[in-house]
């Protein structure tokens, strides 16, 4: 019986088989035309929004980030930063930030909600990739500004308002982490005035603080909102909490007060003594928020899933469209004039864009652009302003953070990524070669620390190959050889920035890396006058050398002390005037190694006063052979001295952590210029050598359990020790002795 049984049960098996393969291929179909016209799907350029979200570190951006792409339905499930899952937020895509819990390189994406497009950057917040804030505010229309509600406006919330000033960016607050202890956003809010003064008020009040933290009141709408669901995906509106109701009503008016000072419209109403409604309340908001006189401050806990669908409300809300940006443009046919580029989605306006990163991803060579005016397609031609290269547009995309997905145009508005193009950070695309335009470059922050590095094996191609990828991709790294150590010396912003970059080599390109200890930028300067009259001769057979060169060194003042004068004072025709670059040449090169260790010389003036020159030996060799000699003829009796960099250093940190954090400041040489605190937190600003800075990370890191973090910048140059320019001196003959022998 199982015989005659047996083949009909493996026909159903078949025809069942094929009714599921079918059914799988009409289902992935389905999928696919469903994602093609989700992207090809075109938007008004009033329903986009071209967002960053910046903060000090660890103040939540990335895991705000995560849960803004999952209530929008951009990924369907949330993983945390240092989640135990191991897998890490979708914006992390790098191992090495999963590994470390931080974010190195920002991350673009793109998202809808309300049928409004938002492109998203999700920006570091360490001081060392500043360079990533950097151009991501250069190239948005608005920004989120993250804020802990325990730490408040912190030492690089500073520096990223900065930015944010620097491009003019209009920006929402978001007080997150209300679910931690010590979370108190009315204290975040006296910080938003005081430190980084602006006009900000309330928009939100929290239903509780800390563990109790349930909701939020919006006191426009007089409205609470509670988040139901295992991920807070269900917002459920009610009534605002009765013991709440005099303080919402009071924050309301205070809202009022504050914008009807900054917008006109509001401002009328308010002497009429009118009530404005919600309506004209949001209008009046939005005005001044786009103008930058307003900062509406908004608060949740990323975290715990409570506030963020409110906050995406406010983007669309009270933050720009790109074209109630202006944008400029310089004109190079015009005498560098500005030009006002049209954000209008108009056919008619030529093709206007600013590459502002470049990443070389596992698709091979990626270049970000912002589109600010017109339209790219796919196969068009465009011209690098810059070189006047033509190029091909063979492919275009749109990134979700390590993701592509390939699209045909770009409008307007829009940011996406080209492949193969020949380019660096900052160059301006057009599609039309009469346009000579170039957008307004980046800024971009010197370097203040160098490290020695070599590749263990000696070999190894992919160890310049490297250093160029990254130099690239960064414009604040940078690789220099000194030929004098015949080292390859790597400089960048900060400790962490040359230690990514080390273990990217190693991971990305197998190339490990030895690493010696960072070299510091001394400098050597003087401190008196010295004269010179120095004569250069030489006679070898057949037209000799000479040149002789009259004058005298002065240092400069202290508000120039990084910088070289020269000063031609000479009457007559003692030195023919051909001869005078040349002589400026002379102390420059002479000033790129000091006398005393070798290092470069700043702060002082050449004077040239006489000289005299011979009818046929005399040439431009021979005077800047001179103008050497005078230099170490001078400087001897100019008193030099060795220079060191001073740093401004603000140590923030819990106040029981306060007496070890200033011990250790004054064990590195520092001088404490002030302190601050607020609430269980303690801010220190001092002034230390950078030489004695190094490690300082790891000893805060031990010193206050984790929770201390610290900032610094290039403040002056500042004399050494007499002990330890008396070392360096020694350092510098030994070595100079040892090279040549």
């Amino acid at each position: 019986g199982v015989g005659m049984l047996l083949p009909s049960i493996c026909r159903y098996h078949a025809r069942l088989f094929r009714h599921v393969r079918l059914f799988k291929k009409i289902r992935i179909s389905a999928i696919i035309r469903v994602l093609s016209v989700e992207s090809s799907k075109k938007y008004d350029v009033d329903h986009i929004r071209n967002i960053g979200i910046s903060a000090h570190i660890d103040s939540g951006k990335t895991t705000l980030t995560e849960r803004v792409l999952f209530y929008t339905g951009r990924i369907q499930e949330m993983h945390e930063v240092r989640g135990k899952d191991q897998v890490g937020a979708t914006m992390d895509s790098m191992e090495l930030e999963r590994q470390r819990g931080i974010t190195i390189q920002s991350a673009a994406t793109y998202t809808t909600w309300n049928d409004y497009n938002i492109n998203i950057i999700d920006t570091p917040g360490h001081v060392d990739f500043t360079i990533e804030v950097e151009r991501a505010l250069r190239v948005l229309d608005s920004a989120v500004l993250v804020l802990c509600g325990v730490g408040g406006v912190q030492s690089q919330t500073l520096t990223v308002n900065r930015q944010m000033s620097r491009y003019r960016v209009p920006f929402i607050a978001f007080v997150n982490k209300l679910d931690r202890q010590g979370a108190n956003p009315l204290r975040v809010l006296s910080q938003l005035r005081s430190k980084l003064h602006h006009n900000a008020a309330l928009l939100q009040l929290p239903i509780g603080l800390e563990n109790n933290f349930s909701g939020i009141v919006d006191i426009v709408q007089n409205k609470a909102f509670y988040y139901d669901g295992q991920a807070g995906e269900t917002v459920r509106e009610g009534d605002v909490p009765c013991e709440m109701s005099e303080e919402v009503d009071r924050r309301k008016q205070e809202l009022i007060e504050t914008v009807a000072n900054v917008d006109e419209q509001l401002g009328e109403l308010f002497l009429e003594e009118e009530q404005p409604t919600n309506d004209q309340l949001h209008a009046a908001i939005r005005r001044a928020t786009i103008k930058r006189a307003f900062v509406p401050v908004l608060v949740g806990s990323a975290l715990k899933n409570k506030g963020v669908q409110n906050l995406l409300d406010g983007v669309i809300s009270y933050l720009p469209n790109p074209t109630e940006v202006q944008n400029f443009a310089l004109d190079a046919s015009r005498n560098e004039e500005k030009v006002e580029l049209d954000g209008t989605r108009d056919t008619g306006n030529q093709f206007v864009g600013l590459a502002f990163k470049l990443e070389a991803g596992r698709f091979g060579q990626l270049t970000y652009i912002r589109v600010y005016q017109g339209c790219l397609k796919r196969g068009n031609f465009i011209v690098n302003t810059r070189t006047g290269k033509k190029v091909k547009v063979s492919r275009l995309a749109r990134m979700h953070a390590d993701e592509m997905e390939e699209v045909n145009e770009v409008d307007s508005g829009d940011i996406c990524t080209l492949f193969g193009i020949e380019c660096n950070s900052g160059d301006t695309f057009v599609t039309g070669s009469d346009l000579n335009l170039t957008m307004e470059s980046i800024h971009v922050p010197e370097p203040v620390i160098s490290l020695a590095i070599k590749p263990e094996n000696r070999n190894d191609d992919n160890f310049s190959k490297a250093l160029n990828r990254f130099q690239r991709e960064d414009p604040t790294f940078r690789v220099m050889y000194d030929s004098e150590s015949r080292e390859t010396i790597i400089s960048g912003m900060g400790e962490l920035h040359l230690d990514i970059y080390a273990e990217r080599m190693r991971r990305e390109f197998s190339c490990p890396v030895t690493t010696g200890k960072p070299k510091v930028a001394f400098r050597e300067t003087i401190t008196q006058r010295g004269e010179f009259d120095y004569l250069h001769k030489k006679q070898s057979g057949g037209a000799g050398q000479f040149g002789r060169v009259i004058g005298e060194i002065l240092p400069l003042s202290e508000e120039e002390q990084t910088y070289l004068e020269f000063s031609d004072q000479t009457v007559g025709m003692n030195i023919p005037r051909n001869f005078i670059p040349a002589i400026e040449k002379g102390f420059h090169e002479a000033c790129e190694q000091g006398m005393l260790t070798g290092h470069k010389m700043i702060g002082l003036k050449f004077v040239l006063k006489d000289g005299a020159a011979h009818s046929v030996d005399s040439s431009e060799l021979a005077f800047k052979q001179a103008a050497r000699g005078a230099m170490r003829q001078a400087v001897v009796k100019a008193a030099p001295i060795v220079l060191e960099p001073v740093m401004s250093v603000e140590v923030s940190a819990p106040i029981e952590f306060q007496g070890s954090v200033i011990a250790s400041i004054n064990r590195r040489r520092g001088v404490l210029t002030g302190t601050d605190a607020a609430e269980g937190y303690f801010s220190l600003y001092a002034e230390v050598p950078l030489n004695d800075m190094f490690g300082y990370a790891t000893e805060l890191r031990s010193s206050t359990q984790g929770k201390g973090e610290f900032t610094m910048e290039y403040i002056k140059y500042e004399p050494v020790l007499p002990q330890m320019q008396t070392q360096m001196m020694k350092d510098y003959e030994a070595a100079r002795t040892k090279t040549n022998k």
